[in-house]
């Protein structure tokens, strides 16, 4: 099994972290303790779903993780295109420098890994006949 850790975006954090504190500061002071409690457990949520997404090849298949709700699973048999994107549709993917996953007959997915030319040479080591379509 291999695995592959998603890349991360510095902005990305960044904005996610000034959104979040804007928002607890207003709730504090309007003293909505209740809003400041639940915006809490939403950071938490986001910070496990930033640090558990992941993508791992375990034998044919690719398996997709992203926090405690997604978790998905395509044969690698059944994926017909790799391309490079910067679609910023939302997905498992905490970059804008996504690969999306045509697979099945019209089924899409976007994923980041960090590295994403060993997460490429191992797609294609179980699917020789994987079309991969990198931008220049």
């Amino acid at each position: 099994m291999e695995k592959f850790k998603s890349k991360i975006d510095l902005w990305f954090v960044i904005l996610v972290s000034i959104l979040f504190t804007l928002i607890l500061i207003r709730l504090a002071y309007d003293q909505n303790w209740f809003g400041f409690i639940f915006i809490i457990f939403v950071i938490s949520y986001v910070i496990y779903s930033f640090s558990t997404t992941m993508y791992s090849i375990e034998g044919d298949k690719l398996k997709i993780k992203c926090g405690y709700f997604f978790n998905f699973l395509i044969e690698v048999k059944e994926i017909k295109t790799i391309s490079e994107t910067f679609n910023i549709i939302s997905s498992p993917a905490l970059s804008f420098n996504r690969l999306e996953i045509l697979y099945n007959k019209y089924d899409t997915l976007l994923i980041s890994p960090k590295d994403k030319n060993r997460f490429l040479e191992a797609i294609k080591r179980i699917n020789p006949e994987i079309k991969i379509v990198l931008k220049k």
